[in-house]
C-alpha cells in the first residue's frame, strides 16, 4: 500500500474538513496537552519542558512515527525520533501528504526519511547525527516548524556514526561540540538538547557537561555507560548523579532498562538513583511501549495490535514494522506466530498474522477514497489551468531511442539558432498529488507540451521538446531517423581539436560555438510556472 505525497502545503483545518479523522487505537490514552494549552484546544507555544518527564529515547529503526505515537498514547511526555544523518536530511524535500495527513521529508529516491504529524508536533524531538555546525543548522531550520526540539547525538558508539566524526566521536572534540550546539541555540527558536555517554572519569565527564551547559542548551540526556560499554554492562548511576548535582539545566537519565526499569514504578526508582530531572527509556519501551502506563503494562498481544494499527494508518514500510514487532516478540520469535511474522513480506501479510486483515482492508479503502477525492480535485485544477493555445501530444522521452548524449532538447536548441529564433524557454510545474512534472516549451511565441506527466523535470522538458519538433516536422535525433548531423558535427569538431593539438594551436573556442551541441539543463535558465 503506497500513499501519495503532496508537494504543496495545505492548512490542517482544510484536511480536517475534507476527511474525517481516523479513530485512535483501542486503549489509547487521551491526547496529552502541552504546557500552556487550554481545554478549548487553543495552544500557547511555550518551550518544551524537560523536568519531571518520561521520555521515549531515540532508537535506530524503532523510533519511527508508529512507535512514537504509541508511546504518547501510553503516557510518554516527550518522544525522540531515531537518529537521522544531516547530509541525508539536506537532500530531502518537505512534503505535505494529504492522504496520510502527515509532513514527510522525502529523499530524491522517493523514500520517506522522516514522517511526522500534528499529533506529536509539540512532543517530538528531532535527533540528528552531525559533525558540522552549519549542516546541523540547515537541517534544524528545515524541520523546525514541524517538531518541538532539536537534539544532537553525541553518544552513539556504532562505527557508521563514529567514522564520520559523529556520535560518540564528538566526545573527544569539545570545541566541535561547542560550535555545533552554540550555532543551533543561536540559529533556531526551538529548544536544543544533546545526548552523550560518560567519559572514562567522572571529573572529565562533569567538566564536559559544564562546558556544554554554557552553550545555552535546554537539557542534556546522559546514557550512563562509556562508549565501549554495552547494555549488559551495569549503568553508572553515580556518574549521572554527579552530573545532575553539578549543573542547573535538566539532566535526563538514560540506560536503566537492563538494571532498573521493568515496570512503570521502576522509572521513579531510576530517577531517584541518578538524581536526574527526567528519565529516558530505550529498550524497555522497545520491548513494550506500555511501560509508560501508570496503570501497568498492557498484554503484549494488545500492544502489538495497537502498534500495527498505527503502522497501517501511517503507511509505515513493512520492513520497519516487522523489525519493531520482532523486538517486542523477543523469545516468542520461535512460536508459530513468530515464524509467520518472520516470513511476512508485506504490511497486509503482517496484519494477517495478527488477525487484523479486516482492519487493513478498511484502512486501505479509506486511503483509496481520499486519494480518489484528491485526484478529482487535482484534475479539476488541471482543467482550469489549460491553455487552448498550447499544442499538445501524448508523448514521452525514452533515452533508449536516442544516441548517447543526444536529446530532443539539443535538436530544438540547434534548430532555433539555425532559424534565428530566441532559445526555447521551458516552464515546468509539479502536480501536488503524485509529484509528477509537466513542462511547456515556448518557441517562436508558440507553446507546446505533452499531455503525459513525467517523474522528473528533465523528462518533462524533453517530452515538450519532442512535441515541438514533431509539430514543426523537424528531426528529433532518434536512432531510427538515420544519420545524425549533431553526432557528425561533434565528431568533426573533436577531430579539429585533435588536429589543432598536433599543430600546437590554441584550443580555446568561443563559448557560443561550444554551446551549439550542448544541452542547457540549468534550472536557472528554466523559469517556473506559478502554481
Amino acid at each position: 500500500m503506497a500513499a501519495s505525497h503532496v508537494a504543496a502545503a495545505l492548512p490542517d483545518d482544510a484536511v480536517k474538513r475534507r476527511f474525517p479523522r481516523f479513530p485512535p487505537p483501542p486503549g489509547a490514552a487521551a491526547e496529552p496537552r502541552e504546557e500552556g494549552s487550554t481545554t478549548t484546544g487553543m495552544t500557547v507555544n511555550t518551550p518544551l519542558c524537560f523536568r519531571g518527564k518520561k521520555i521515549l529515547a531515540p532508537m535506530v529503526r524503532v523510533g519511527t512515527l508508529p512507535m512514537r505515537l504509541l508511546a504518547l498514547d501510553y503516557g510518554a511526555d516527550i518522544v525522540y525520533c531515531e537518529e537521522l544523518i544531516d547530509i541525508k536530511m539536506l537532500q530531502c524535500k518537505r512534503v505535505i501528504n494529504e492522504v496520510l495527513e502527515t509532513v514527510d521529508f522525502v529523499a530524491p529516491n522517493e523514500r520517506v526519511v522522516f514522517r511526522t504529524c500534528e499529533r506529536e508536533r509539540h512532543r517530538v524531538v528531532f535527533q540528528m547525527g552531525s559533525a558540522d555546525a552549519e549542516r546541523a543548522l540547515a537541517v534544524a531550520k528545515l524541520v523546525e516548524s514541524d517538531v518541538a526540539g532539536i537534539d544532537i547525538n553525541m553518544g552513539c558508539p556504532k562505527e557508521y556514526s563514529t567514522k564520520a566524526s559523529m556520535g560518540a566521536a564528538l566526545l573527544s572534540d569539545p570545541d566541535k561540540i561547542e560550535s555545533i550546539l552554540t550555532t543551533l541555540v543561536k540559529g533556531i527558536c526551538k529548544p536544543v538538547t544533546c545526548k552523550i555517554r560518560i567519559l572514562p572519569s567522572v571529573e572529565d565527564t562533569v567538566n564536559l557537561v559544564k562546558r556544554i551547559e554554557k552553550t545555552g542548551i535546554a537539557a542534556i540526556a546522559v546514557h550512563g555507560r562509556k562508549k565501549e560499554e554495552r547494555p549488559q554492562h551495569p549503568v553508572h548511576c553515580d556518574v549521572i548523579k554527579a552530573i545532575s548535582e553539578a549543573v542547573s539545566i535538566p539532566v535526563i537519565a538514560n540506560g536503566g532498562s537492563h538494571d532498573f526499569i521493568k515496570e512503570y514504578m521502576d522509572i521513579e526508582t531510576f530517577q531517584k538513583a541518578t538524581a536526574a530531572s527526567s528519565v529516558m527509556i530505550a529498550r524497555a519501551a522497545m520491548w513494550n511501549p506500555s511501560i509508560f502506563r501508570k496503570d501497568g503494562l498492557f498484554p503484549l498481544k494488545e500492544v502489538m495490535q495497537d502498534y500495527i494499527k498505527y503502522a497501517v494508518r501511517y503507511d509505515n514500510h513493512y520492513t520497519n514494522t516487522k523489525y519493531c514487532l520482532c523486538q517486542m516478540l523477543r523469545e516468542q520469535l520461535e512460536t508459530p506466530q513468530g515464524k509467520k511474522l518472520h516470513a511476512a513480506q508485506s504490511t497486509q501479510e503482517i496484519c494477517e498474522v495478527f488477525e487484523m486483515a479486516d482492519f487493513y482492508e478498511e484502512t486501505t479503502a479509506i486511503f483509496e477514497a481520499k486519494k480518489t477525492s484528491l485526484e478529482t480535485e487535482t484534475q479539476d485544477e488541471d482543467d482550469q489551468m489549460e491553455d487552448p493555445d498550447v499544442i499538445k501530444m501524448a508523448v514521452r522521452f525514452d533515452k533508449r531511442e536516442y544516441p548517447p548524449q543526444i536529446t530532443p532538447k539539443m535538436y530544438l536548441l540547434e534548430w532555433c539558432r539555425k532559424e534565428k529564433h530566441p532559445q526555447p524557454v521551458y516552464e515546468t510545474v509539479q502536480r501536488p498529488l503524485d509529484r509528477l512534472f509537466c513542462s511547456v516549451v515556448t518557441v517562436a511565441e508558440q507553446k507546446y507540451r505533452s499531455t503525459l506527466w513525467d517523474k522528473s523535470k528533465k523528462l518533462a522538458e524533453q517530452a515538450a521538446a519532442i512535441v515541438c519538433l514533431r509539430t514543426l516536422g523537424v528531426p528529433e535525433g532518434k536512432l531510427c531517423e538515420g544519420e545524425n548531423h549533431l553526432i557528425n558535427k561533434r565528431k568533426r569538431e573533436d577531430w579539429e581539436r585533435l588536429n589543432n593539438r598536433d599543430h600546437g594551436e590554441d584550443l580555446a573556442e568561443p563559448s557560443h560555438k561550444k554551446a551549439n551541441f550542448i544541452e542547457e539543463t540549468s534550472d536557472m535558465n528554466v523559469p517556473k510556472m506559478p502554481r
